[in-house]
Parts: C-alpha cells; sequence; structure tokens
C-alpha cells in the first residue's frame, strides 16, 4: 500500500437518514418536480391582478353604501391570496433569480397585504429550520396565547385563566393577527439596530398600505361607512391568513431545545397536511401540503400535491409518522391543544416522540 493511499483523508460517514433523503430529492429532481413554474405563477398574477380590479371597480360602483363591507371582504381574500404569492416568491419557487423573487416578495408583501419582507423573513426562515422548537422558533414564542406548559405555568391572574380557556378565544384573536403583523412590520422596518437591506422600500411601501390606502378609504366613504370597511378588511385578512398557517403546525408535538432530530423527521413529524381536494388547494395557497413544503421549500407550489404521493410512500417505507387531517378537524385539534398547555398539561404526542427521536 502506498504512502499516498496511507495519507488520503477519510470521508465522514453519512447518516442514513441523510442518505435515504438524498435519494429521495434525486428521485424528485428526476421526476421535473423541481423545475420553474414561471407561465404558472404568470396566470395567477395575471388572476390577481384582474381580481384586484374587479374588487375596485366594485368599491367605485357601490360608493358611500354599507354594502362596501362586502367589497372589504373581498379586499381581504385578494390581499390574503397575495400573501401566499409573496410565500412562494420568499422562497424562491418561481423565478430562478434571487433578486427577481426578492423583488416579488417586497412589492406584494409590503404594499398588498402590509407585511414587512425583511422581518418575515428573519422569522419564517428560523421556524423553516426547527418548526415547533422551544426557544428557537418565534411561532410558537408566547405572547396572547401560549404553546407550551412551562410558559403557561409562568402566568398569574387572569392571564392563567385566560390561558386555561385560550381555545375559545382561538377564531376571535385569530381576527386582530394581521392587525399584529402590522404592528411588528413597522416596528422591524423602524428599528435601525436590525439590518434590512431594503429599508427605505419597505418603509415607503408599507406607509401607502398602511396610511395611504386607509386614508382614501375614508375620504371616499365617509368616517363611519369607512372605518367600518377598514375594521372589517382588517379583521378578515387576520382571519383568512392566520386560519392558513395555523392548521399546519399547532398542535403538533414541540421540541426541546436539547433535542437534535435529523432534517426529514424536524420537517415532518412537526407538521401537518390538510387534506380537502381543490378547494383547499386553491383557498390554501398550497400551505396545506406543509409537510412537502417544508422538505422541499424552493418547490413551486404547484408540484407539492405531485410530490405528495412519493413523500407519503417514503414516510411509510421508513415508519415515520404522516398527519393529514381536514381543515375543520384541524381547528378542533388547534382548540384543544390549546386549551390543555392552558391548563399546563404536557402534549400527549410531545415525551413519545421526544423519547424516541433522543435515541437517533
Amino acid at each position: 500500500m502506498s504512502s499516498a493511499t496511507l495519507s488520503r483523508p477519510t470521508r465522514p460517514v453519512r447518516d442514513r437518514h441523510v442518505t435515504d433523503f438524498i435519494a429521495l430529492t434525486d428521485e424528485v429532481r428526476a421526476a421535473g418536480l423541481m423545475k420553474r413554474e414561471i407561465p404558472w405563477y404568470v396566470g395567477r398574477m395575471i388572476r390577481l391582478g384582474l381580481g384586484f380590479a374587479a374588487v375596485g371597480v366594485l368599491f367605485v360602483t357601490l360608493g358611500q353604501s354599507w354594502w362596501q363591507l362586502v367589497t372589504a371582504v373581498l379586499f381581504a381574500i385578494m390581499c390574503t391570496l397575495t400573501g401566499f404569492l409573496s410565500h412562494d416568491a420568499a422562497h424562491r419557487q418561481i423565478f430562478a433569480s434571487t433578486k427577481a423573487n426578492a423583488w416579488t416578495a417586497i412589492i406584494t408583501g409590503n404594499l398588498f397585504v402590509g407585511l414587512s419582507h425583511g422581518w418575515w423573513m428573519n422569522k419564517h426562515g428560523k421556524h423553516h429550520a426547527n418548526p415547533n422548537k422551544v426557544g428557537v422558533d418565534l411561532d410558537i414564542e408566547a405572547g396572547v396565547l401560549v404553546f407550551d406548559p412551562d410558559s403557561a405555568a409562568e402566568r398569574t391572574g387572569f392571564a392563567k385563566w385566560f390561558a386555561a380557556h385560550q381555545g375559545a378565544f382561538f377564531f376571535p384573536l385569530l381576527t386582530l393577527a394581521a392587525l399584529d403583523l402590522h404592528i411588528g412590520s413597522v416596528r422591524r422596518a423602524l428599528d435601525t439596530k436590525h439590518a434590512m437591506p431594503h429599508r427605505r422600500v419597505e418603509l415607503a411601501l408599507l406607509f401607502i398600505r398602511l396610511v395611504v390606502f386607509p386614508v382614501v378609504v375614508l375620504l371616499f366613504l365617509g368616517p363611519w361607512i369607512g372605518l367600518a370597511f377598514l375594521a372589517v378588511q382588517e379583521m378578515a385578512l387576520g382571519l383568512y391568513m392566520g386560519g392558513s398557517f395555523a392548521p399546519n403546525h399547532k398542535g403538533m408535538p414541540l421540541v426541546p431545545k436539547d433535542v437534535k432530530i435529523d432534517f426529514m423527521r424536524r420537517q415532518t413529524l412537526m407538521s401537518r397536511n390538510i387534506s380537502g381536494g381543490w378547494l383547499v388547494d386553491a383557498g390554501m395557497g398550497g400551505l396545506n401540503y406543509q409537510i412537502e413544503h417544508h422538505l422541499f421549500p424552493t418547490m413551486s407550489s404547484k408540484n407539492l400535491k405531485l410530490v405528495q404521493p412519493m413523500v407519503r410512500a417514503y414516510c411509510a417505507e421508513r415508519n415515520i409518522r404522516y398527519t393529514e387531517t381536514t381543515l375543520g378537524e384541524s381547528y378542533m385539534i388547534v382548540m384543544r391543544y390549546l386549551n390543555r398547555v392552558g391548563l399546563g398539561q404536557r402534549d400527549p404526542f410531545d415525551c413519545p416522540i421526544t423519547a424516541q427521536l433522543r435515541t437517533r
């Protein structure tokens, strides 16, 4: 044996789970499911543009009428659908160019939803890296609602009572979700301590969406109908957007800080898919295929349904739990879960799974 052979560095042995997932990724690429679907996205943008135009015509036609509350709901629906597009662009699903995706996300998110792209990228990036991991995933950070028993145990007085009944307040609180996103976005955009690549552009777009738009509405509809319009569209936006994101992870196992899990299980065991056919697919913008989205975040939302059978078979072969339920049942799971957590009870799925994963 030569000295060259003896001195050759040995490659680290890959974990079997990593090797298996690489094989799945190769299979998905070979099936063409990672290709860009630009024509499909362009069609989607055109439909959104036509939708906003139709809502705008209705808004002008109705004038100072209380029927404008219907327009407010339609406007909220269009903004949420645009938010789904912004989400896809932020994940670099649309264009090959990182810059094109970023600007699409910035314009659609800030201008139509009132959501700062820079703030959301920081928050959502941590969520994707460690979904449902305590102390890391900001989506389960304690706020008005608490998502882990330790946070609930720290509460006293009214806050403790509220936590014990928080499941019942889930939907009413969703009506404030958009307002919370607006506040978080503005705070981050104004906070110069944190880097934000396009801060001035984001602030300008947020100003148009959150200041100029409400002023135009009030001037056109008058104070009372105008205020009612703004309130209804804000509540409908929060209800629709929050109701689309919440079923995907809330009520799934929480991961303690000290537990390390391989990528496949980290993304699959903490995510939930929502069944329901084409209506749910369209209404949730592809977020109903949350497991597939977390495994392949840059995959076009158009292809998530197509990759689902491959992922489901992969999980079945390796005895990995694949969770899917209906939209209505997912909401019931979330509300029951919130009440259990608020009462200080440990998630019943948490201990068995984390105990199993500690040995991996």
